[in-house]
């Protein structure tokens, strides 16, 4: 319930803010061209009007994209982009709240290694698991467990390092499947756009009798917007989720390394 209620919350946020930066785009629009009016209105040198032409140049590329962007957005039909919207924002609240737990469960595995050998030099097995209860991260857990089972031999110690890391693995990768399926679905939601839009131009096509651009250009337009946000919603959560992979990967090397080292301080200090 904990982590469904984080993941609704994330998505929110996300929603909200990509509303609330239209929103302040639309109303910061009227105070530029307010600002604009109100420079030329003043005698300036050349080379600053020269610099104040450039600015302005900037401030219209940067407003004129995301006015494009907007208005390709709302051409694209509601009933498509609007999806592959909603897929952008759950892979993304997905994304986020996996790199959020990752980053988390990333620990210094050298410094618990030390901590752990000196709690058992000083206080014995009682006082290693007091410190690794107390420890976050997938490491600390599966030390806890195999010096929850120390008084029961180095085989089931060893047994239970590698069973529960297969848990703590399991952790660390959940979610992962939602984020491919969402990978996938976006560009196959923009091609299903992309064969309505035709089937739709098509339908025009039949109807008017005659082939004209300007019959065909709405279905047309629709096809294509909706298979080019669908592909760059893949891309943009293809990069976070291969992110998210490798910062795995790294996780569990420094994971299996610490278990082995763990190993040999128990047989040692079992001497």
């Amino acid at each position: 319930m904990k982590k469904l209620f984080v993941f609704l919350t994330i998505a929110g946020m996300l929603t909200f803010g990509l509303n609330s930066t239209v929103y302040a785009q639309e109303e910061q629009a009227p105070e530029t061209e307010v600002a604009d009016t109100t420079e030329t209105e003043e005698e300036v040198s050349p080379a600053e009007t020269a610099v104040m032409a450039e600015e302005t140049d900037e401030e219209a590329e940067d407003q004129n994209f995301h006015y494009v962007l907007k208005e390709r957005f709302i051409e694209g039909d509601a009933r498509f982009m609007g999806i592959v919207l909603l897929t952008l924002i759950l892979g993304l609240a997905l994304c986020i709240e996996r790199i959020i737990y990752l980053n988390l469960a990333s620990t210094n595995t050298t410094k618990l290694l030390n901590k752990v050998e000196d709690a058992i030099q000083s206080g014995g097995v009682d006082a290693a698991k007091d410190l690794c209860k107390n420890t976050r991260g997938p490491v600390a857990s599966i030390f806890y467990q195999a010096l929850d089972r120390y008084n029961e031999g180095m085989e089931v110690v060893e047994k239970s390092v590698v069973s529960y890391g297969s848990v703590q693995m399991g952790k660390l990768e959940m979610n992962l499947t939602w984020i491919s399926l969402f990978i996938a679905i976006a560009p196959m939601l923009g091609f299903m756009g992309t064969v309505i839009g035709m089937i739709s131009a098509f339908d025009a096509i039949a109807q008017a009798g005659d082939i004209s651009p300007t019959i065909v250009a709405d279905g047309i337009k629709v096809a294509l917007l909706t298979t080019v946000f669908g592909l760059i919603v893949a891309v943009i959560l293809q990069i976070f989720y291969n992110y998210i992979v490798s910062k795995i990967d790294s996780i569990v090397n420094g994971m299996e390394d610490a278990t082995i080292s763990f190993m040999d301080i128990l047989i040692k200090y079992n001497k």
